[in-house]
C-alpha cells in the first residue's frame, strides 16, 4: 500500500464523514445558535431547554435526509470493498 492509496483512502473518508454528519451538526448548530439568543432575550437560564429542540431537529434532519445519508454509506462501502483487493498486497 502506498502512501498516495493511504492519502487517497483518508481523503475519501473524511469526505464521507463530512457529508454524512455535516448537515446533522448544521442543523443541531442553527437550532443550538436560536434556543440561545432566546435565551438570552428573555433571561431564561435553564440549561435543558435547548435540549428538546435540538432532538426534534436530529430527528427531522434523519427523516428528511436518512435515505441520502444510508446511499451514501452504502455507496462508500461498497467502493471501499471493491477497493480492497488492489489495497493489499
Amino acid at each position: 500500500m502506498t502512501e498516495s492509496q493511504i492519502l487517497t483512502l483518508a481523503q475519501s473518508t473524511l469526505m464521507a464523514t463530512l457529508m454524512l454528519a455535516g448537515p446533522l451538526l448544521l442543523a443541531d448548530l442553527v437550532i443550538g445558535l436560536v434556543v440561545s439568543v432566546f435565551q438570552a432575550v428573555t433571561s431564561i437560564s435553564e440549561s435543558t431547554l435547548s435540549f428538546v429542540p435540538k432532538v426534534i431537529g436530529t430527528a427531522v434532519v434523519l427523516m428528511t435526509l436518512g435515505p441520502w445519508m444510508g446511499e451514501n454509506m452504502s455507496r462508500f462501502t461498497v467502493q471501499l470493498f471493491n477497493s480492497l483487493p488492489g489495497l493489499v498486497r
